[in-house]
Formats: structure tokens, sequence, C-alpha cells
């Protein structure tokens, strides 16, 4: 926190207005925050109204890709012919998917069947079944700009357990979402997506979360759900990150395929949800951007 600039120069986030004007008193309550123990984000986490239309039009290829494969999944198809679906839908668009060949990633988008907490990876082999559920967890690159966001589907005839596994993943999220507001802190989602797996029973994932998001595919920071409210980051308005959590239905502990070096798996077997959004936090509150 210690860039000097000018009251009269130019802003340091492009705005072409004068720094008094602009974010001066932003950075002012930034060093104060952190001259009181607070972890708070640099200006590089902070998005620029340019980055953040270009992060926007990202996401419309984004929801559109999800969008598509909400309309087409289904009992009998593989896992592969979704990766299909993404990838023709993302490059129809414009866009190129952020999964494929990211770190040796070998496919387009993660799809992850039932104990499958993350990173599945589509196969011809891997036939969804009735009464499955499956994570698609689907990320665009767009002219430079990086969106992703996740959805559980439910196919056929699935069980009320894993049902209801599925929606309280999904309020988890939106609990989170709701203490996404300027100012306050990482650790206020944390607690109320944690909160509320805890009082349904669940466990969440410790060691896989959530990220920054926008200009880079990961980026500071990391988004944990097992922090208390108060706690972590400052939610300065301009940062965006992905909600993420990962619920189990049993234990929090998972096993890493060895043979692939990415599938990850609930520990016991038992089933595993996870829906993925993209938020902004604003001057008001937030906004979402993926979904």
């Amino acid at each position: 926190m210690g860039h000097k600039i000018g009251r009269n120069d130019p802003c340091w986030c492009g705005s072409n207005k004068k720094y008094k004007n602009c974010h001066a008193d932003f950075d002012e309550k930034l060093a104060i925050l952190h001259s009181q123990g607070h972890t708070v984000p640099g200006h590089e986490l902070i998005k620029t109204p340019a980055q953040i239309e270009g992060i926007k039009e990202s996401a419309k290829i984004n929801v559109a890709v999800l969008d598509a494969v909400g309309e087409q999944i289904k009992e009998g198809m593989s896992t592969e012919d979704i990766d299909k679906i993404v990838y023709k839908v993302t490059t129809e668009m414009g866009g190129i998917p952020a999964q494929l060949n990211y770190e040796g990633f070998p496919k387009s988008v993660c799809t992850s069947i039932n104990d499958v907490v993350c990173h599945g990876i589509p196969s011809p082999d891997v036939i969804l079944k009735d009464g499955d559920i499956i994570n698609v967890d689907c990320s665009t690159i767009y002219k430079g700009y990086y969106s992703d966001s996740s959805r559980m589907f439910c196919i056929g005839n699935v069980s009320e357990e894993k049902r209801k596994l599925v929606r309280v993943t999904k309020e988890c999220v939106e609990l989170g979402l709701e203490q996404v507001k300027p100012w306050g802190f990482l650790g206020d989602m944390s607690q109320a997506v944690y909160d509320h797996a805890k009082e349904n029973g669940y466990s969440i994932v410790r060691n896989i979360g959530g990220h920054g998001c926008g200009v880079e595919f990961h980026e500071e920071p990391w988004v944990g759900y097992i922090f208390k409210k108060g706690t972590q980051m400052v939610l300065a308005p301009g940062m965006m990150f992905t909600i993420e959590p990962m619920v189990n239905m049993g234990t929090h502990k998972y096993t890493t395929d060895e043979e692939n070096g990415w599938t990850i798996r609930t520990a016991d077997g038992k089933p595993s949800a996870q829906w993925e959004i993209q938020v902004l936090v604003t001057e008001t509150g937030h906004e979402v951007i993926s979904w």
C-alpha cells in the first residue's frame, strides 16, 4: 500500500480522472484497514471498468455454454459428448475453453459425477446413468479475459438424498453471496457457506476452493469456506472472485486419482456437489458475472 501518487495526477485505475476525484478515498480506506492488521487487496486485484466489460463479454459465452449443456444433457450420453458441446459452442462464439491444456488438463470442461468432487475428465467411456448427479465446470477465455462458473445437473430419477445435497449446496452459494458487500470480509461469505452446510449435516472440502478470476484464470485471493466472519481479505469494490464450495455428504476428506493426477473423489465414496458463480464486488453490493 506504499504506492505514491499525487492527488492531481491521473488515477492509477485508468479512468483518466484525477486521483483525488477517483480512488484517493478508496486507497486511504484500504491503508487504514491494513494498519489495523487486515489483509487488503493490491491495485492489481481491482478490476477497471474496461476490464469488467471485457470479463462480462467472456461470461456471456460461459453462460451460453452451460445453457447449451443444460438443454442437451441426458441419460445415456457420455461425458465426452458434454465436452464436445462445450468446445463447439465456445469456439463458435469466438472463445477458447480455458481448461483445455491448462497445466496439462486434456479436455475443454470438467465433468464430476456423484463421488467425484472436482476435475473429472470427460471420456467416451463414462456414460450418464439414471440417478446420477453431475457438476459441469466451464471456463472461457475471450479476448484475453476469463470467466468461470459451474452447475449441477440431476439425471433422471435422482434420490431425494442426492437432490437435497444439490439443493443445499446451491443455497450455500446464495447465502454466501448475500454476504458479499463492499468493505466486508471474505470470511463473512465463508462462514455463511460453512454454517449452512454444517446445519444440514454436510462437510465442506477444505483445501480446494474459489479464486480471483478475470484478467487471469486463477488470481488472488484464494477463497476457502472454513473461515470466520470478519477474517480474510477485505472485500474492496472492483474485486472479482468465484464462490464454489464443494459440499460432501460424508467426510470432507478426498483422494486424488493417481493415474491421471487430476480427478478428486470423496474419501468415503459418498456424493459431492458444487455450484460456482463469479462475482464482482461493487460500490453498493455485488454483481454476479457468470453462473
